[in-house]
């Protein structure tokens, strides 16, 4: 490491600066400010803090997913980062705690200096929401009452890849749920439709058995079964699903959602638990940030009821609407309604399974191995056709009782050479063996016994 100058704790983390960033208004010194303007204006100012670490993680995560190949390792890294934004969470939240320890006449004592400023100016804020992937039609308002410096930062960032567009293309990639001889989403299609004639034959066995109470009951069961199958039924039409997203019920695309909801299916295979790991972290975040709004709203509630905030917007209306309508990853929440239990899904055929389970190969000694035996096979060629020139070669095998080793079979032209070919092969497996440290067989057999 290059030399550094002895460096002074307060110098690190600029001290001077930030201990005298409090400037109250509502006095001519801090000393005859409201006093309760302190804790408001340094609350606020963690709370932009906490907004620039949370933009720190949120801009190494999407770079991090930004390419068409994303090695395990990032996504690995990816989820470190957005796991430390949902803990910062509930930061968030105790700085409510510590924040409603002012009361509705404290605040008094200082709002009328406030104005316009608001919260809703807060430029990080929207950043994060931005980069999370909320768009600007989701937003309940689109007012903006921002600086034009700020209002470019914005600008920009709507321009730029969103942690939703990143993780939607890599769902998009993803290789296991369609292959030659298999289709994921038509074999999950036919375990649905026998999930549901199960329910029906259930519902219709209950009520011979004299276990319903009444025939409208049936009736509404079987009503609602069919309603359920029903949404499932557009979830797996391509077209119909498409419909959906025109009308803004969905937002992931319908290869992104046949990917996430077949890890949702099969996390527990060691490739896909990252992956579910992920998605789930995802919800996690949108409740993180929803709950943080509510308890704003509950907090804007206490302290100025249904007046206009001082930034000029509706005050509470706006921030309750917002609580519901700023959500991101509703899609991967609401892929919980089209699971089905583990024991009605369909096996996975040995050729996807095995590529989801991680095995470790030492490709040095594989190789070394194979060298070996080719080396072996033609050293056992070279001395049978040598000692039994008619001999006829028939197949090279593993050895029945080891996988490393070899099993060579020979067709003789009689009975005779055949019993003279055991001895000798008896003899020449041993000395492969001993040679090689390789188990091998030879097998030798009369034409006419085949």
């Amino acid at each position: 490491m290059a030399a550094y100058e002895p460096l002074y704790y307060g110098d690190y983390l600029r001290l001077p600066t930030i201990l005298n960033a409090q400037d109250p208004r509502s006095g001519s010194s801090p000393r005859e400010a409201a006093h309760d303007e302190m804790l408001f204006i340094i609350t606020h100012q963690a709370y932009e803090l906490w907004f620039k670490q949370i933009l720190h993680e949120l801009d190494s995560a999407i770079s991090l997913f930004n390419h068409h190949v994303v090695p395990e390792h990032h996504v690995a890294t990816a989820l470190h980062r957005l796991e430390r934004i949902h803990a910062i969470g509930p930061i968030l939240f105790q700085q409510i705690d510590v924040l409603e320890t002012m009361t509705p006449m404290d605040f008094l004592d200082f709002r009328n200096v406030l104005y316009p400023a608001s919260g809703f100016q807060s430029v990080q804020f929207r950043l994060v929401e931005i980069k999370l992937g909320l768009r600007s039609e989701q937003r309940v308002s689109k007012h903006l009452p921002l600086s034009a410096e700020d209002k470019e930062r914005i600008r920009a960032a709507e321009q730029e890849p969103t942690l939703f567009s990143v993780i939607e293309a890599w769902l998009e990639r993803m290789p296991f749920i369609q292959k030659p001889s298999y289709s994921f989403w038509q074999e999950y299609k036919n375990a649905v439709a026998a999930m549901f004639e199960h329910d029906r034959n259930m519902i219709r066995l209950s009520s011979e058995a004299g276990l319903s109470v009444a025939e409208r009951m049936q009736t509404e069961m079987l009503a609602q079964t069919d309603m359920n199958e029903q949404s499932f039924r557009a979830f797996f039409s391509e077209e119909e699903y498409n419909k959906l997203r025109e009308q803004g019920q969905k937002r992931l695309s319908f290869k992104a959602t046949q990917a996430a909801l077949f890890t949702l299916l099969y996390r527990e295979y060691p490739l896909l638990h990252l992956p579910f790991r992920l998605l789930d972290i995802l919800s996690a975040l949108d409740e993180v940030l929803s709950i943080w709004r509510y308890r704003h709203v509950q907090m804007v509630m206490r302290m100025i009821g249904m007046k206009v905030g001082t930034g000029g917007s509706s005050g509470y209306d706006y921030l309750m609407r917002a609580t519901t309508q700023h959500r991101v990853f509703t899609d991967f929440s609401a892929l919980s309604a089209f699971l089905i239990p583990r024991g009605s899904l369909p096996p996975l055929p040995e050729e996807v399974a095995s590529m989801l389970d991680f095995v470790y190969i030492d490709l040095l000694e594989k190789r070394r191995k194979e060298a070996l035996k080719r080396l072996a096979v033609q050293e056992v060629k070279a001395a049978f056709t040598e000692r039994f020139p008619d001999a006829y070669f028939l197949s090279e095998e593993e050895h029945p009782d080891n996988t490393d080793g070899i099993w060579l079979q020979y067709s003789v032209p009689d009975t005779d050479t055949a019993n003279e070919a055991k001895t000798f092969a008896t003899q020449l497996s041993a000395e492969i063996a001993h040679k090689h440290s390789l188990p091998c067989m030879i097998s030798a057999k009369a034409v006419y016994s085949l």
